[in-house]
């Protein structure tokens, strides 16, 4: 079947998106144009590239011209930021990631930038959202796909950046209060940051980012309260009133989203506001409502709606009501020179390739490190026999591993695999003309059936499958092949099955750690008083002590060789003492604690030794175990290992390989289970056959 899969992503690749004429054209038309005109001219979907002329054009080699065309081709290779997990080897979505760990095994994950093979999903993203209302869907479904899309109407505007050559430029959907900016944030990923970043603040900014590598998009969109960033020590300059105004690094700019820059205007916007707050920014106010008596911004307690009302502070916009001062402002930073007009979406294109043995191969070879796809009579591409379906020693894909991986003339194969949803993207259309070898569906058939007149399915793949199918299709019927432009007709959402799930609870050992030493610190048991999570703006200390002007951190031997010179130079600046505490240490935890109090009391700080880590067995503490909840973690266990709650060790431990030597805590001889009514899933070992109840 994946046959017609892989032939689609052909088309794909051979396909750029006309904005012009609002659809797929074969990227051969595209070759013409360069040829007689350059780029120039071309309304195109495309990645950022510089423009060039036709005798440009052909100056280049192959490879060149390659290269460029890979800018337009809607499926394409990039280097993109993606959640990278090393024990996995593989890269993970943002589902798949919680607090810089994987779901799964709780691996850690970083983030680092890869190349991908990613679908152009984005030129498209119009037509998506005006489809929306050509289909019979539960208005909830197309509610959360229109706002996945994002649409928002604004304006580019660019900040020069003092002593740098570069303009910094922000994608704003409210040019009107650029009077009100009074600082600017980078993402930590913006190419800007460490080309900004005074000498005098580069160490402070460098720790930052390597803190916020480790956490997920998701994370960084939904957590609101933890604010963390940190100044580059450069200033931009508004190019309306000339301030100059400070540049920061923080995590909740994502650099997926515009242009990972923004101009924070925390008199109006609530998460500019709380953190203008957090590290004592000025906050100033440009909207006020008629007749109202303006009040001292330091004064508020949160920002001001700014929807409705009449411009102040705002120099040229001031009086204006906001409705005119948005078309006002734009029509000022256009006649500067300084930005345009435009339209964004917050959809951003697909990452469509996984380092996993299982899934559909991509139909590409490499020739001068550039791809090609195989011919389609080479279709289907199958997966190749291999020795483990695991990574490489070097970290490549399981394909990888398999011999002679190469396409007829000897050139490598591509290792990556496609995700998931490339299969399920379009199988709906084999159902027409299933027995169908030579086609992916005949005229005929497809003309009979047209698209699915109702199709059954869960919420859940409303930002997922619901969209890439609706995608794949638009792109087929851009070739003519499919009918219809929506996929399917009408979507009825099905009720979800729960089902009672069961927990076991890991003892994570940092956190045992931690509440073993929290006991023996709190009510002054050294002589002097501690504070538990600590936090000085973006950092976070385990405890600290302001008596004694003493930190102690609690991590694991690699964890704290990582932290152990940004934290020593943190402490240094401040005049603190550091003490780094390996959790092995806490099999005698009278002697950390004997440890402590010497220092407490002015004696000498401990050499911090690096031993080799000890080799930690996996222990499971029951569920009404005394103060369990401080230093466990909750997993999901099968639930046909557990009856009444009761978990039958012996099967527990044959369940995994890396369970075979676990250790258990146990009330009355027993281990009892936790218990949770939860949707039925496999990822959650609680799926049941009726036949089995």
């Amino acid at each position: 079947y994946y046959k017609w899969t892989q032939w689609t992503f052909i088309q794909l690749f051979n396909s750029w998106y006309n904005n012009v004429s609002q659809k797929a054209e074969p990227i051969a038309a595209l070759i013409s144009l360069f040829s007689t005109s350059g780029n120039a001219s071309i309304d195109a979907a495309h990645s950022e590239i510089e423009p060039f002329t036709a005798s440009d054009w052909h100056a280049m080699d192959e490879k060149g011209q390659q290269e460029v065309l890979m800018h337009y081709r809607l499926a394409y290779l990039a280097d993109t930021m993606v959640n990278w997990c090393p024990a996995l080897g593989t890269v993970l979505a943002n589902d798949e990631v919680s607090d810089g760990f994987s779901v799964r095994g709780g691996h850690p994950v970083e983030r680092k930038t890869m190349k991908q093979w990613l679908l152009r999903i984005t030129a498209y993203a119009d037509r998506l959202l005006k489809g929306l209302d050509t289909v019979d869907w539960p208005e909830s479904i197309r509610d959360i796909q229109r706002n996945w899309i994002g649409r928002s109407q604004g304006c580019s505007v660019k900040f020069k950046i003092k002593d740098f050559n570069e303009d910094l430029e922000v994608f704003t959907t409210r040019a009107d209060t650029l009077f009100g900016v009074t600082f600017m944030v980078l993402a930590p990923e913006h190419p800007f940051v460490q080309e900004i970043t005074t000498n005098e603040h580069n160490e402070k900014v460098e720790e930052y980012l390597l803190w916020a590598k480790n956490r997920s998009e998701r994370e960084r969109m939904t957590e609101v309260k933890k604010i963390s960033g940190q100044f580059t020590g450069a200033y931009a300059i508004n190019p309306l009133n000339g301030e100059e105004i400070p540049v920061w690094v923080a995590d909740y700019v994502l650099m997926g989203y515009g242009t990972g820059a923004i101009m924070a205007v925390p008199g109006h916007d609530s998460r500019d506001f709380a953190f203008a707050r957090h590290f004592k920014l000025p906050v100033r106010q440009v909207v006020s409502r008629e007749g109202e008596t303006p009040v001292d911004p330091s004064q508020w307690e949160e920002s001001y709606d700014s929807k409705e009302g009449i411009m102040i502070n705002s120099g040229f916009l001031s009086g204006m009501e906001v409705k005119e001062a948005i078309p006002a402002a734009i029509h000022k930073v256009e006649e500067l020179g300084l930005g345009f007009g435009k339209v964004n979406f917050r959809l951003r294109d697909a990452i469509f390739s996984r380092q996993r043995y299982w899934g559909e191969p991509f139909p590409v070879y490499y020739k001068n490190s550039m791809p090609y796809t195989l011919d389609e009579e080479e279709l289907p591409l199958e997966l190749p026999p291999v020795d483990a379906y695991l990574p490489t020693e070097s970290g490549e894909p399981p394909l990888a591993r398999a011999k002679n991986w190469v396409n007829k003339e000897g050139y490598p194969l591509e290792t990556n695999t496609m995700p998931g949803f490339a299969g399920s993207s379009g199988y709906y259309l084999r159902y027409m003309d299933p027995h169908n070898e030579n086609e992916y569906f005949s005229k005929e058939s497809i003309s009979y059936w047209q698209n699915v007149d109702l199709y059954m399915g869960g919420a859940e793949h409303a930002t997922g499958h619901l969209i890439y199918a609706r995608f794949w299709n638009k792109f087929l019927f851009d070739l003519g092949l499919t009918v219809k432009d929506e996929p399917f007709q009408k979507l009825i959402n099905q009720g979800m099955i729960q089902g009672r799930s069961n927990f076991v609870y890991r003892v994570n050992l940092e956190k045992m750690a931690e509440y073993m030493l929290w006991e023996n610190l709190k009510d002054r048991k050294t002589g002097v008083g501690f504070e538990r999570d600590y936090r000085d703006g973006n950092r976070k200390f385990d405890f600290f002590s302001k008596e004694a002007g003493l930190i102690i951190e609690v991590k694991r031997q690699q964890s704290l060789e990582k932290i152990a010179h940004p934290y020593e130079a943190y402490c240094k600046d401040k005049g603190l003492k550091l003490m780094l505490i390996p959790i092995r240490d806490f099999l005698e935890i009278d002697k950390v604690m004997e440890r402590i109090r010497k220092v407490v009391h002015g004696e000498k700080m401990p050499e911090f030794i690096e031993k080799e880590s000890l080799k930690l067995i996996p222990v499971y503490v029951s569920k009404n175990y005394p103060g369990r909840e401080h230093f466990s973690d909750a997993i999901h266990v099968d639930v046909n290992l557990v009856h009444n709650d009761i978990l039958d060790i012996e099967a527990f431990k044959a369940w995994q390989p890396h369970l075979a030597n676990a250790e258990f805590i146990l009330e009355d001889g027993k281990y009892v289970c936790g218990w949770e009514v939860e949707k039925m899933s496999k990822s959650k070992y609680n799926v049941q056959n009726p036949d089995d109840l």
